[in-house]
């Protein structure tokens, strides 16, 4: 499955993970949940675990680029995990685009993005 979506902290952070290329439908998809979860929640701390990831289409690039000036403040932290230098790029060129802090973090510490993501967060209890 190229997108996979799941919500943590009563759906204040959220994980994206994405394999081979993001398309269009595939912010069909993923839109409408983060935005609801704004709604819901306030800003939101989201991870981008880009696995085996390829890039995006070019109606992928154009419908990033409106989500991302529309919540230009409505993300509070990024992590990416990637795999690649180029993916690593990817946290710095996104910057501009964003309020959010974002941080890099390669696979091998995924586990520390998701610390840094709930960082200050109550902790939720079932």
């Amino acid at each position: 499955m190229p997108l996979q979506i799941c919500s943590e902290n009563e759906g204040k952070v959220l994980a994206v993970r994405v394999e081979g290329k993001l398309t269009g439908e595939d912010y069909e998809r993923l839109v409408p949940q983060v935005e609801q979860a704004i709604k819901e929640h306030g800003p939101l701390r989201i991870l981008f675990d880009m696995h085996d990831f390829h890039g995006w289409t070019a109606g992928a690039v154009w419908k990033d680029t409106k989500f991302s000036l529309r919540h230009f403040k409505d993300i509070e932290r990024l992590a990416i995990v990637g795999e690649t230098r180029w993916q690593k790029g990817m946290s710095v060129f996104c910057r501009p685009f964003t309020k959010a802090q974002v941080r890099y973090y390669g696979r091998e510490d995924e586990a520390h993005a998701m610390e840094w993501l709930h960082e200050g967060l109550m902790a939720v209890i079932p």
